[in-house]
């Protein structure tokens, strides 16, 4: 059926992006601390380094993603419940 490709077309949109964005963003810490330790080790605030920011910004990230997914599968769920209303009574076309 193309609504339900098209549902998983949109699901996948938002998916897979949100997905490589968050796993490049945790091994981008990891990877800063080996290969730009001078700038990791720049003191911010107080004994605060930017690489223990930049670690902290990695909880709020996960926080803000999460967001986005809920508010990406109330639009989700609308379009399956709509397959299923199509489904459940195919002569309504």
């Amino acid at each position: 059926m193309d609504e339900f490709k098209s549902l998983l077309a949109a699901k996948a949109r938002f998916v897979v992006p949100a997905v490589l964005f968050f796993v490049m963003y945790y091994f981008a810490l990891p990877v800063l601390v080996g290969f730009a330790r001078p700038f990791m080790q720049i003191t911010v605030i107080g004994p605060l380094n930017i690489a223990y920011l930049f670690a902290l910004s990695q909880f709020f990230m996960a926080w803000i993603l999460a967001w986005l997914y809920v508010r990406a599968a109330d639009r989700f769920d609308r379009q399956a419940k709509a397959l299923l209303e199509k489904l459940r009574d195919p002569g309504s076309e």
